[in-house]
């Protein structure tokens, strides 16, 4: 069940990215925290110091959406930090403390994409609350048998015909235009695989799944939230970002 209380205490940590506010951050067991962006230290400590490298009043946070499963608080913001970023922050609780983090994150493009969204406009509450267990199957179907076997065969059971509002910055809307899009990327040579699911994650109709592939032959983690309507898959918003590799690596915990 969803805890307004704890979605609320996500919101008010990123935003003190912005405000220097160190108050948000007492929801942080400094003894247990574990850092998954591998930009940053470990712990505590690592969080503070890599905030100290932000500009002073050069950073701007606004979460669009944020959702619970059980005991993961999961966000969909815009940031600007070294230039605007979207990014999903994953938190995990433990006894009413974050004990562990993850992130993924992309440059926000300068224009909408070719159907005129942007990577975070439309719905943002959640649905459906007692369809979770549902929706996360059918997301998860869908990213198995289509993203990571391949299984073209199966697309079309998982959407009202061409009915789908996509938000990555490449790719129109609908079936026809996700098909535009990769038949695009096999042309230029540009590959995108999934390789492994690592977590799926869900409130109502939004399913945010976290999987690790490559892209354009780089190790790259994808973040994708799914939006169901009526047991189908309505919209879809993404980030990608490499994986660095290990040498360049904060912290020893890896994206995952």
């Amino acid at each position: 069940m969803a805890d307004a209380s704890r979605k609320q205490q996500v919101v008010d940590l990123l935003k003190s990215i912005e405000t220097g506010d160190s108050g948000p951050l007492s929801v942080i067991d400094p003894a247990r925290y574990t850092q998954h962006n591998l930009s940053a230290e470990d712990g505590l400590a690592g969080l503070r110091a890599l905030l100290a490298l932000l500009p002073a009043g050069s950073t701007k946070v606004n979460t669009v959406r944020v959702f619970q499963d059980g005991d993961y608080v999961f966000a969909h913001s815009e940031y600007d930090f070294f230039g605007p970023k979207i990014g999903f922050d994953v938190f995990r609780f433990e006894e009413g403390l974050i004990v562990e983090h993850w992130d993924n994150l992309q440059e926000t493009p300068a224009d909408t994409n070719p159907s005129g969204h942007t990577m975070t406009d439309g719905p943002v509450e959640a649905a459906q609350q007692n369809m979770t267990s549902e929706n996360k199957a059918l997301v998860e179907a869908f990213v198995r048998d289509i993203l990571v076997n391949g299984d073209m065969s199966t697309l079309a059971q998982y959407f009202h015909g061409d009915a789908y509002i996509q938000h990555n910055p490449q790719i129109a809307d609908g079936l026809r235009g996700l098909g535009d899009a990769l038949a695009a990327m096999a042309s230029a040579g540009v590959t995108m695989r999934y390789h492994r699911i690592h977590r799926i994650l869900g409130e109502g109709n939004f399913v945010l799944v976290a999987s690790e592939g490559e892209f354009a032959g780089k190790p790259t983690a994808f973040y994708d939230l799914f939006r169901v309507e009526n047991g189908r898959i309505a919209e879809h918003w993404d980030t990608i970002e490499t994986i660095p590799v290990r040498e360049e690596w904060k912290n020893a915990n890896g994206k995952f």
